[in-house]
């Protein structure tokens, strides 16, 4: 198969370290990925505003760089999200369509399309696991602890084919960070007092570092890490499972 790597922004911009992970992690697996360089926003931003009409060009640029791979994959739950529920075409309705289902956030593609059983990755180090609210809610990557139903974590399933890692219990484990997208713009100081209470959470379980599989909401919580002058780190999912 062939995979086209959609890359957010903000993981281009400040996280390029997750981006090559994914890359990295997919060929190890045999997977033959494309990086189509002309990507860029995939008009997320404006949708969450009640701007998304102003998307347009978005959605136009996603179709001429995506259409026609086998898959296309990102290591970005809410990114992922977007396109799948807002990707739209006046002009090609169909194709667009086709291609909102062809869009994977990683941990889905590994345990979904992939059906990986195991990963030649070590990381002994104590990790707490941060469920993003667009990959649990939207995309079903874990279970929601409030419904009766059967426990499982597409995430926590491929960390535990980690060699060494340690993964700590948290007390509230799918609470949201807080960041929400331009919700922590306009909502800076509830934004932030959620994000203190998530971060709490591994603090009080001895986490040494704390992966999601949203850039976003880590971006968020190491803000405030660094500014308690916390040692604890954040890393992407991908980071974990291509580790050495």
């Amino acid at each position: 198969m062939t995979v086209g790597l959609f890359i957010p922004c903000y993981v281009d911009q400040f996280y390029p370290g997750a981006a090559i992970a994914t890359l990295e992690l997919l060929e190890k697996l045999g997977v033959n990925v494309v990086y189509p360089e002309n990507q860029t926003c995939c008009g997320q931003p404006m949708a969450n505003s009640g701007f998304e009409h102003l998307a347009d060009g978005c959605n136009k640029l996603f179709l001429k760089n995506f259409a026609g791979f086998d898959y296309v994959v990102a290591p970005s739950g809410s990114c992922v999200l977007h396109i799948r529920e807002h990707l739209h075409s006046d002009d090609k309705p169909n194709l667009a369509t086709e291609l909102s289902q062809k869009v994977y956030e990683l941990s889905e593609f590994l345990t979904d399309v992939l059906k990986i059983t195991s990963l030649p990755s070590k990381f002994p180090h104590k990790v707490g696991m941060h469920q993003s609210c667009h990959g649990q809610r939207g995309l079903h990557l874990s279970q929601m602890t409030e419904l009766v139903a059967p426990d499982f974590s597409k995430p926590g399933r491929l960390l535990q084919m980690v060699e060494g890692i340690e993964i700590i219990p948290l007390s509230r484990k799918d609470e949201c960070c807080g960041f929400g997208g331009t919700f922590c713009v306009t909502e800076e100081a509830v934004s932030v007092k959620m994000g203190k209470d998530r971060i709490e959470d591994h603090l009080q379980h001895d986490a040494e570092y704390i992966t999601g599989v949203d850039m976003s909401c880590l971006m968020h919580m190491e803000g405030i890490l660094k500014r308690q002058g916390s040692k604890v780190k954040v890393l992407h999912l991908a980071e974990i499972l291509n580790g050495k």
